[in-house]
């Protein structure tokens, strides 16, 4: 304890190697708090606002501790933030010598039987294709990780990622003929012999749920683990503890297949082919006859629908000929007959999906080139409680929202968290005197015709007493798209609009323009990080309550009622709570900063239960005159040309 006290305070090491660096007592006191849980093996829920400084308070004990130490965070992103710079930064400070390392899924590191694989067969979608893959084959020759985060001028979505990577449907282990120099495998060995390994919530639970990504032999040795960004944790547990069978799967296994019978020059490899032609039809017209794009639903509404009957037969039919026809030829080779255990295993899920099951929430959704049927758990609190109490080692959850009105129940028993003991710290920031929250009293109920104007006509003179620098944050894509083309007209300002670009130029331009107002739904409500003037204005449409019509939510919502609950106070306005501190968090990210927070929607001061949104925003003045904005802006302004001089 006297070590955090020391290294966090005024004439810590900390102020020397962090530009820009001062102490807060929170970080201390959290510090603290997960030194504890470490030293004692005890489950604790942190909750640190804006500001207190958590990757110190958590990154600090762990590597005062020595104990062999899991990092999960909400993001690749961040992941590797934590990586290549808040860690070396800690580090150095404590002149730490323990080993760290960094550990991603499969699917971000290079493959190289699939490239090899895929270079004999030749067969590329597109000249952009061969371009990207000589570009990956010069690189494997430099790379000493494999981690194709380093191929920064490869397009995320190019069509060459999935031929070059694995997946653990389509790794063949241990009888790959590059099991050795496999890129994947180099980061398990650094990660089982390092004291402290980062990875993100995606990859801790795929493994989990048992898909063979790499943590799971980590958890056994691990003394401690740290989940921050923990209030994403039931929607992605939720989505990894889910089974679900797609029409990409059974393309890219007859993909598969294809390549690996030219590849051995098999005498029946027409017939496999024919057979994979099948499947693939199959699922082509399958996909045709499901309700049209975009579309979530629950399965067991249309599944008795004659041509989705029908065509799903077929498709039955066509994997049970390939399985048929398949498994005396399978023993050719261990590829071979990986491509046969992939067939019997979607067959398995398949059968799985089109039964009735307790419990699970049976789903379908449809995109442009793809259709999903998935198995979500009605509840994932007993399967993570569970998961817990095998490994009885300390565990810390982290983030900046995770209570309600200053309650943590929504947060604990999504998670079978109960008891688990919890710690709350406001931000350091002064809201008070940096921040103003504006409330348009004038605005008509959200399911209005006329509620997209009205927001637009109190939304566009506050972007000019602003002078830009707004983020605009919407619920819904459309009516992103709407209030778009309508700002096209209405501003001067540089316009950066979600779906453009992506999201990383998105913020890089905001970042350099300085006068720039960005559109944007859900993924810019967090995770976002801009300090200074850039960012001096948060405008809401709406109130970011879940769409009742998402098949999943309205499940849990009915079993809430089977239980006597009502499902609105148990579970969707704790959510929106939730969702919309993360939205408003993205305004304060500095003690410099200051801003406008304008949340458009009239339930705030017109429903009971406004005051729970309310009373769990920081402490900030709240005005309904738009004037009080321009006369904000006015006296920051005049403060910081008077600092200036």
């Amino acid at each position: 304890m006297d070590d955090i006290d020391r290294l966090l305070g005024s004439q810590g090491q900390l102020v020397e190697f962090l530009p820009g660096f001062s102490p807060r007592p929170q970080q201390i006191q959290m510090a603290n708090v997960v030194l504890q849980a470490i030293q004692h093996q005890q489950k604790v829920i942190c909750e640190a606002g804006t500001g207190t400084g958590k990757t110190m308070a958590y990154l600090l004990p762990a590597l005062i501790s020595g104990a062999k130490t899991i990092i999960s965070t909400g993001s690749r992103t961040l992941q590797d933030q934590l990586f290549f710079k808040d860690l070396p930064l800690v580090q150095k400070a404590l002149g730490s010598p323990l080993k760290v390392a960094l550990l991603k899924g499969r699917a971000n590191y290079i493959c190289e039987y699939r490239l090899y694989k895929h270079e004999q067969v030749g067969r590329f979608v597109s000249r952009y294709a061969v371009r990207d893959f000589h570009k990956i084959k010069q690189w494997l020759s430099e790379t000493q990780s494999g981690d194709i985060a380093e191929l920064t001028d490869i397009a995320d979505h190019s069509e060459v990622w999935p031929l070059v990577t694995s997946t653990s449907d389509n790794c063949l282990g241990s009888d790959c003929d590059y099991f050795d120099t496999c890129a994947v495998n180099k980061a398990r060995r650094e990660a089982l012999a390092a004291d402290l390994v980062i990875v993100n919530h995606y990859l801790f639970f795929a493994d989990l749920a048992l898909k063979g990504e790499g943590v799971a032999e980590l958890l056994p040795g691990a003394q401690s683990i740290i989940l921050d960004e923990a209030h994403q944790l039931p929607d992605i547990a939720s989505q990894f503890f889910s089974d679900t069978v797609s029409g990409r799967q059974f393309i890219e296994l007859c993909r598969d297949t294809i390549s690996e019978t030219e590849a051995d020059a098999l005498e029946s490899r027409d017939d496999v082919h024919r057979l994979c032609d099948a499947i693939i039809n199959a699922c082509n017209q399958l996909h045709r006859v499901l309700p049209a794009v975009p579309h979530r639903g629950p399965w067991f509404d249309i599944q008795n629908h004659a041509d989705i009957v029908k065509q799903l037969q077929q498709l039955k039919q066509s994997i049970e000929q390939f399985i048929e026809a398949f498994e005396p030829i399978a023993a050719a080779s261990s590829s071979l007959e990986q491509c046969l255990q992939r067939a019997l295993s979607l067959q398995a899920r398949l059968i799985k999906f089109t039964s009735k099951a307790e419990n699970n929430i049976h789903w379908l959704e449809t995109r442009k080139h793809n259709f999903l049927f998935n198995m979500t758990p009605l509840d994932i609190a007993t399967l993570f409680r569970e998961t817990t109490s095998s490994f009885p080692q300390a565990w810390i959850f982290t983030s900046a929202t995770l209570s309600v009105s200053g309650e943590f129940d929504f947060f604990q028993q999504r998670l079978g968290l109960e008891n688990a003991t919890t710690y709350r710290w406001g931000s350091p920031f002064d809201y008070v005197k940096n921040t103003l929250l504006y409330t348009p009293q004038s605005m008509p109920e959200p399911n209005s015709e006329h509620y997209m104007d009205k927001l637009l006509e109190i939304a566009v003179p506050i972007i000019r007493a602003a002078q830009g620098r707004t983020f605009f944050l919407f619920t819904s894509h459309r009516a992103l798209n709407l209030a778009a083309e309508a700002l096209k007209q209405e501003l001067a300002f540089p316009l950066l609009i979600q779906g453009k670009q992506s999201k990383r130029v998105l913020l890089n331009e905001f970042k350099t323009l300085g006068n720039a107002v960005l559109l944007g739904t859900a993924s810019f409500w967090e995770g976002v990080d801009i300090q200074g003037e850039a960012l001096s204005c948060v405008i809401i449409d709406k109130l970011p309550f879940a769409s009742p019509g998402d098949p999943v939510l309205s499940a849990r919502l009915q079993h809430l009622r089977t239980q006597k609950l009502d499902p609105f106070k148990s579970y969707q306005l704790p959510q929106a709570v939730i969702s919309l501190q993360q939205g408003v968090g993205r305004l304060i990210r500095t003690e410099q900063d200051s801003g406008v927070l304008v949340i458009c929607d009239p339930r705030l001061n017109t429903k009971a239960y406004g005051k729970q949104f309310l009373t769990s925003l920081p402490p900030m003045p709240k005005t309904s005159e738009i004037e009080d904005i321009k006369q904000f802006f006015q006296q920051r302004t005049a403060t910081l040309e008077h600092s200036c001089h």
